[in-house]
Order: structure tokens, then sequence, then C-alpha cells
């Protein structure tokens, strides 16, 4: 065996493919009013009729019991709290954002499950139970997307109880 030999059979300790995806998604009901309300600037969600909870985004039907939602639509305001958060450190391609950056799971105001978004904060100043409100894009650029909002942003109000939110973490 050579060293070329060695060098040409030695362990490969990195492969990069590039893989891309084109697909057609179907929205259904509870997606399309969900999309069509965050285009106006709402965000909306929906009650479940068996235990009162607000899921946001709308499921379509109730992960607990199973049962569609119907009509009944719940809109939120744009504010919340985090209930988690992880700084970011890792560079992903499919994610132009400068590292370091912070990502948070919010729970809406009156809204019983969480939405993954970023946080624009000092990464000192982040914690959980962290009030914050969302900032959105000019209204000429919404689309039909979350990416109307750009980010979250901390206001000033007291934190959240922790008893609050724990459910959620």
């Amino acid at each position: 065996m050579t060293e070329n030999d060695e060098e040409e059979n030695g362990p490969i300790e990195i492969l990069r493919t590039p893989i891309s995806l084109d697909y057609d998604y179907s929205a259904g009901q509870s997606a399309s009013r969900f999309l069509r309300a965050i285009a106006q600037g709402k965000l909306m969600g929906q009650r479940c009729p068996v235990d009162g909870r607000v899921y946001f985004p709308s499921r379509g039907s109730c992960p607990q019991h199973g049962v569609t939602f119907g009509d009944e639509a719940v809109e939120l305001p744009d504010k919340g709290t985090i209930v988690t958060f992880s700084i970011v450190r890792v560079p992903s391609a499919n994610i132009p954002l400068e590292l370091p950056y912070i990502t948070v799971n919010v729970l809406l105001d009156g809204a019983d499950t969480i939405m993954m978004h970023v946080l624009d904060a000092e990464l000192e100043d982040v914690h959980m139970g962290m009030r914050v409100q969302a900032v959105w894009k000019p209204k000429e650029e919404w689309t039909i997307s979350t990416g109307n909002i750009i980010y979250f942003q901390p206001i000033d109000e007291p934190d959240a109880d922790y008893e609050s939110y724990k459910e959620h973490i």
C-alpha cells in the first residue's frame, strides 16, 4: 500500500451534498384562516370545544381530544411571555441571521400553545418570563407568512409569574 493509496482509501471526514426539495402545500381550512389573518396583521388561534384551550397557530383539530375546532377563531394580541430561549452560535445556511442570535418560545397572551421566533435583545438580558411584543414588517410588505413578524422585542412590563407559563416549558 502506497501513501497515495492510504490517502485515497482513508476515512471521508466531510461530504457536502446540496439538496433541493420542491413541493406544493395545501394549507387546509385552519391554516388558510390563520394565513389570511396574518396577511392582515392579525394572529388567529382556535379554541378546543372540550377544554377551552386556545391553539396558536391553529391545527384544525385538538391534539388532546381529537375533535375539530369548527369555525370559532380567537384573535390574539402580539404580546406574550418568553417560556424558553436558546442562544444560537452555530451558523445555518438557511437562516440568514447574524450570530449569535436568540430564538424564543413565546406564549402569546390568551394562547395555550407556544410560538417559536427570534428575539432582538442583548444576550445577557434575555430570560424566562420576560414580556415581549412582536415587531412587524411595514404593512406594504406583508404576505401570508409568519415572516410578517420580523422579531419579538422586550417590553416594559413586569416579568410573568413562573406559575403562569411553567406547563409550557
